[in-house]
């Protein structure tokens, strides 16, 4: 069988089975072990007892070599039941045993088989009839001895007990480790579970919420099972933010589509349709002759101009998703000390000319507040936070334009007093193509990219921006680093 056969077959094995079966094996081994050794030593203690025994049979028996040995043991007072006598009298060899009611029984020699080392004063004998003795050899070759069945009987129940409690003990074990091992990775079963049941769920496409998580009782961080199902429950969270960031990117992927379709569509359709208009004038001209020259003039510069508008269009639209790109990349930006104070004293400015029918109010501190930053993109920041408090308030709204320096950071607010922003769309209102108003009118707004954009710049200058609006008072708050050496009000 090859390597690869036997570890398949190995990993069949489920984890319990496995670990009940090494401790139950390693558990036998040490009971085995430990009831073998205890067998040896009490039977070497019965063993020495017999021995004892066999040596006071001897002291206590009086030869004499002119009687038989079982006379010698009629005159012996009280001997042991199952002592054994062999004398060599003048006779010749005589043998005698006391059996168990007392009696005194001749035996024949021949029926005693000793298998003794030479030299050796102890040796072992079977009798016909009676079983094993342990004999002791005296004077003149008499011998004395005693049965081992006592011994043997005693040594057969130690192992039958032993045999049966280790039986027991090791079936008993394996109950107990069966239901704790069971108990210990019930955790471990859920988080396998668990894992199969989100394992099983499309994940590839649309939105996709992973609501399987492992039980609380089964991540206790304090037992590494519980650590296996805290991390899968970590790593769940984790993915599931990941799947739902992955979606809402694929629908602002799809919106963002689909709104610079349409920006981009509207010029495209106004050069289609101006050029076409100009191709027909000069082909009706050409058809009646000079006569309508001029009108065919007018109506080429009408078309070109329009052509020219919507082609400045469609330019600002796909400078902005360039601007966008770059920003996105971090390439964009050339960092320079920056006073953001003069820069929203000329935004204001600028913003005074363009909105005649708004109030413009500016606060600005008497030091100057001090941003490392690119000039250019930060005046732009300042500049579309107040064309679209122009365009989106009515004629006669207060806006105002506050720098200040605090906790460290150099803070713009543009403020105003109009009707506030839609709820419904403050949330998205950076994101690209986010207008507040959804009918897309040309005179309420431009191409939906100036607030993304100003999000954009702020992020890629380490800042931050936020909008709070409620009807009658809407707040722009763009948060920077400030240089160290900017003072602080």
């Amino acid at each position: 069988m090859s390597t690869t056969s036997r570890r398949r077959r190995r990993h069949r094995w489920s984890l319990q089975a496995r670990l009940i079966t090494a401790v139950v094996s390693f558990v036998s081994v040490i009971l085995i072990t430990v009831g073998l050794g205890t067998g040896t030593v009490l039977e070497s203690i019965l063993r020495e007892n017999l021995d004892a025994k066999v040596t006071g049979v001897q002291d206590s028996i009086a030869l004499d070599y002119t009687h038989r040995a079982d006379q010698i043991l009629e005159a012996s007072p009280r001997p042991e039941r199952g002592t054994l006598l062999v004398v060599n009298n003048l006779a010749g060899p005589t043998a005698a045993y006391i059996d168990a009611e007392g009696g005194v029984r001749t035996l024949d020699t021949r029926d005693i088989q000793i298998s003794a080392p030479d030299g050796n004063d102890w040796a072992d004998a079977t009798v016909a009839g009676l079983g094993d003795y342990r004999l002791r050899i005296g004077p003149y070759s008499s011998i004395f001895g005693l049965p081992t069945s006592e011994v043997t009987s005693v040594s057969a129940r130690i192992v039958t007990t032993v045999a049966l409690l280790t039986t027991g003990g090791l079936l008993v074990l394996a109950a107990v480790i069966a239901l704790l091992i069971r108990s210990a990775l019930a955790p471990l079963r859920s988080v396998a579970s668990t894992a199969s049941r989100v394992a099983a769920q499309p994940l590839a496409e649309g939105a996709v919420t992973i609501t399987e998580r492992v039980p609380d009782e089964d991540t206790d961080t304090h037992t590494e099972v519980g650590q296996v199902g805290h991390a899968l429950n970590t790593l769940l969270d984790h993915v599931e933010t990941s799947l739902a960031a992955r979606q809402r990117n694929e629908e602002r992927m799809r919106a963002f589509v689909a709104d610079a379709s349409h920006e981009l569509r509207t010029p495209l359709a106004s050069i289609r349709g101006y050029s076409e208009l100009s191709l027909r004038g000069i082909r009706h001209a050409e058809a009646s002759g000079n006569t309508a020259a001029g009108v065919v003039a007018d109506t080429t510069r009408e078309s070109l101009e329009r052509i020219q508008a919507q082609s400045l269009r469609m330019t600002a639209l796909v400078e902005d998703l360039l601007l966008l790109a770059r920003l996105d990349e971090g390439t964009e930006l050339v960092y320079s000390a920056v006073d953001l104070t003069r820069l929203a004293v000329e935004a204001v400015s600028d913003a005074r000319v363009a909105g005649t029918d708004h109030e413009w109010v500016l606060e600005v501190p008497d030091e100057p507040v001090i941003v490392a930053g690119d000039a250019g993109r930060l005046h732009q920041v300042a500049a579309n936070l107040l064309a679209n408090a122009r365009v989106h308030t009515p004629a006669g709204t207060r806006v105002t334009t506050t720098v200040a320096s605090e906790d460290g950071d150099a803070v713009l607010r543009i403020h105003d007093d109009g009707p506030g922003i839609d709820p419904t769309v403050v949330g998205d209102l950076f994101e690209r193509f986010s207008r507040a108003d959804s009918s897309r009118a040309r005179q309420t707004g431009g191409t939906g990219l100036g607030l993304s954009i100003v999000k954009a710049i702020v992020e890629g200058h380490g800042g931050r921006i936020a909008v709070a609006s409620d009807p009658g008072s809407t707040t722009f708050e763009v948060r920077m680093p400030a240089r160290p050496d900017s003072p602080a009000q």
